[in-house]
């Protein structure tokens, strides 16, 4: 597990590779889908690595999970994940035991190492960290079709991930969930009253969602090395 300092907790990402990516097309999950012959999932814990982090859990569905063991052999724990996305992280975390476990999603397969180290630093100070951008469009709160206000967008941010935790109270979040899942785990923490810091995050750390972001992806890792 990494560590930064031996009085520091140990270090564990947990990659969500488990969703199926239905906006994206590509008639398999888009965690497999391939940018200039490496998959997203891939990237993402090459990422993970590059930013020092050696101890790494990736969750998958049941179908692609020889197609995971085939890609990471031993480098990594594979995990089979749930129906839900919060099932998969579930998954995961029974393998956590102690630390920080960073949660990341495969489909930001571009984050740079810079950040998550951003959030691993921040984590080891707090016990909830997300990586947040500025919102550059003016937001609308809309119901039935008609906007009902319009928020302040100097006070809202873009969440991205990994998001950092302290395992054991990310787990006692889990364990006192509400009936209506939260979105990501820092909405959890939240509601379970963990006060959720924010660092910088990056541009680059965008989700792969549509067809649109994927050929971003492509053009943005054109000729690399």
């Amino acid at each position: 597990m990494t560590k930064t300092n031996p009085t520091e907790p140990s270090v564990t990402a947990l990659v969500v590779a488990a969703g199926q990516g239905t906006r994206l097309g590509a008639g398999i999950p888009k965690a497999f889908v391939e940018v200039h012959g490496t998959t997203l999932v891939e990237r993402s814990v090459a990422g993970l690595r590059s930013a020092g982090v050696t101890n790494i859990i990736v969750v998958v569905s049941r179908e692609m999970r020889a197609a995971a063991e085939e890609a990471f052999g031993n480098d990594v724990r594979i995990v089979l994940g749930g129906a839900e996305r919060m099932d998969s992280v579930l998954a995961g975390l029974e393998l956590v035991a102690e630390g920080i476990v960073l949660i990341h999603d495969a489909a930001r397969a571009l984050t740079p190492p810079e950040m998550i180290r951003r959030v691993i630093a921040a984590a080891h100070q707090h016990a909830a960290v997300i990586p947040v951008l500025p919102v550059a469009d003016t937001m609308k709160r809309v119901a039935g079709g008609v906007v009902v206000d319009t928020p302040d967008r100097s006070e809202l941010r873009a969440v991205q991930t990994p998001q950092g935790f302290d395992v054991a109270q990310l787990k006692a979040a889990y364990a006192a969930r509400p009936d209506r899942l939260p979105t990501d785990d820092a909405s959890l923490m939240e509601w379970f009253g963990i006060p959720v810091r924010c660092v910088d995050g990056d541009a680059l750390a965008f989700k792969v969602t549509t067809p649109l972001d994927l050929a971003l992806a492509r053009a943005l890792t054109e000729g690399e090395s």
